[in-house]
């Protein structure tokens, strides 16, 4: 009976989870008549929408530029909070106070900083760029990044370091073939928050770009019309934005499993 409990409700939840991205593909797929007719289960699919996007309200530019500014200010985050995290967990830098400011910056809402980064951009050049979303997404994830790293850091035993180093490493080596290959899970999830998060996020992309640098999420919004919703194309579009995020997390689960589960056990 506990047995059959446990699998009811993995369906129950699984159907939960799955059902709203089944939906949204079942209705890229549909026509205008058959999206308002949920009743009908069986029709004939169509590639309508899809090429609705491609023709008539094209929506690669779109992908492009979330592309670029996702992997662009991702990798950026990682190579500054992976020194900056290392710094932090092994020498103190700043005494704590350094990291505590760091942190601080995610600790507001982010609508509390658009007002002084939009004046900012606007007086830089920055409005509608590749480059200013790019920043902007360093400053928010940083800290984040910062401070997942930090505690994966801190997880890996000091004495380490100290053996390779008396085995000649410097502390550069010591980093690149000893701390580096034992962080390597908690770096991919530290990496794949932050490809979700950039990718994900619609104020700031909204508030900062126009149409040069627009990014997917502020192209789904503008299916959303004063006269009507064209749901078939919002559909697909949406269909294809949450494909490289669900690739990037299969493509590194094994390290996603390891990094969650980093430092859980000791002995």
């Amino acid at each position: 009976m506990r047995r059959a409990l446990f699998w009811f409700a993995v369906v129950i939840i699984l159907v939960g989870f799955l059902w709203p991205i089944v939906w949204v593909y079942v209705t890229s797929l549909k026509s205008v008549a058959d999206i308002f007719r949920p009743e009908k289960l069986v029709f004939s699919p169509t590639l309508y929408n899809y090429r609705y996007l491609v023709t008539v309200r094209p929506s690669i530019m779109e992908f492009r530029n979330a592309l670029i500014i996702t992997f662009a200010s991702t990798a950026l985050v990682m190579a500054v909070s992976l020194p900056a995290a290392y710094s932090f967990s092994r020498f103190n830098t700043g005494g704590g106070h350094l990291l505590f400011i760091t942190i601080s910056t995610r600790m507001f809402p982010g609508v509390v900083a658009a007002l002084p980064f939009f004046f900012l951009f606007r007086n830089m050049g920055l409005l509608d760029t590749h480059i200013g979303l790019v920043l902007l997404y360093l400053y928010f994830n940083m800290s984040f990044a910062t401070f997942l790293l930090y505690g994966f850091f801190r997880e890996i035993p000091e004495e380490l370091e100290h053996s390779a180093m008396v085995d000649g490493y410097s502390r550069l080596a010591t980093f690149r073939k000893v701390i580096f290959p034992l962080i390597r899970p908690g770096a991919a999830v530290t990496t794949i928050f932050c490809l979700i998060w950039a990718w994900n996020e619609f104020f700031f992309a909204f508030l900062f770009t126009r149409r040069v640098a627009r990014t997917v999420s502020v192209g789904l919004a503008v299916f959303w019309g004063s006269v009507e919703i064209q749901w078939g194309p919002m559909a697909a579009m949406m269909s294809l934005a949450i494909l490289p995020t669900l690739a990037a997390a299969w493509f590194m689960q094994r390290f996603i499993i390891r990094g969650l589960t980093f430092g859980a056990v000791k002995g």
